[in-house]
């Protein structure tokens, strides 16, 4: 569901920026501006509600698309010192964090203060990974499909690792989620990029309709199951 959601958030702020000629400082604007409106209602919800978090997940990775294409093409600082700089100031979140006396644990988020730093990262990780996934794409020479499978690997050995070694079970779901998005970005890449390219030339529009009726599916079947859970749990105290 993530490396669908960011995908499609490569796509779709792609689609918005270049597409519909919207321009990278307008885009960003207009979906961080998304991002917040999500993001308060979240906060402010008391329990999982799949369609809303995953709303949010989707919020950031647009928005964090554009704000990496604004910082790389129209600031002009390139993709590796964007990419730097994006990680430094991830980094920072993370030691702020770690020095705030809050579990890095994603399974205990109890309070808003929690919260509200897990979505910042969020944020940031995915505004990283675009950055991180151009770099690869475009600067590396591996290519579009190159970085995707440079990308596809290292999750592929996150995931090994999560289930042989005694490695920090935390600090292996950061790396996956931080993995996800420049796998997205370069993934993105492949579906909408010209045959020319090195792509499937799905195009912006095609790509983010197929992406979103996937991810949408997703949460459909992630809602059936939170209800049929609920049921269970019903009968079983009944």
């Amino acid at each position: 569901m993530k490396i669908a959601a960011t995908t499609l958030g490569e796509t779709a702020g792609d689609l918005l920026s270049m597409t519909l000629n919207v321009g990278y400082a307008l885009s960003s604007t207009i979906l961080v501006g998304v991002f917040l409106a999500t993001l308060v209602t979240q906060l402010k919800s008391k329990k999982y509600h799949p369609l809303l978090y995953w709303t949010v997940i989707l919020s950031t990775s647009t928005a964090g698309t554009t704000m990496s294409d604004f910082m790389d093409r129209t600031l002009g600082l390139g993709y590796a010192k964007g990419t730097l700089i994006l990680i430094t100031i991830l980094a920072t979140i993370f030691v702020y964090w770690r020095y705030s006396g809050h579990s890095f644990s994603v399974l205990n988020i109890r309070t808003f203060k929690v919260e509200l730093l897990y979505w910042i990262a969020i944020l940031f990780s995915n505004t990283l990974g675009t950055a991180l996934g151009d770099f690869l794409a475009d600067s590396s020479g591996l290519g579009f499909a190159g970085g995707a499978i440079l990308i596809g690997v290292l999750l592929t050995l996150t995931a090994v690792a999560n289930y042989l070694t005694r490695i920090s079970k935390t600090l292996l779901f950061w790396i996956a989620f931080v993995l996800t998005r420049p796998f997205g970005a370069t993934m993105g890449d492949v579906l909408t990029k010209s045959t020319e390219r090195g792509g499937l030339n799905l195009g912006t529009i095609g790509s983010s309709a197929v992406l979103g009726s996937i991810l949408g599916i997703l949460i459909l079947y992630t809602i059936y199951n939170q209800i049929k859970d609920a049921q269970v749990v019903v009968v079983e105290v009944g």
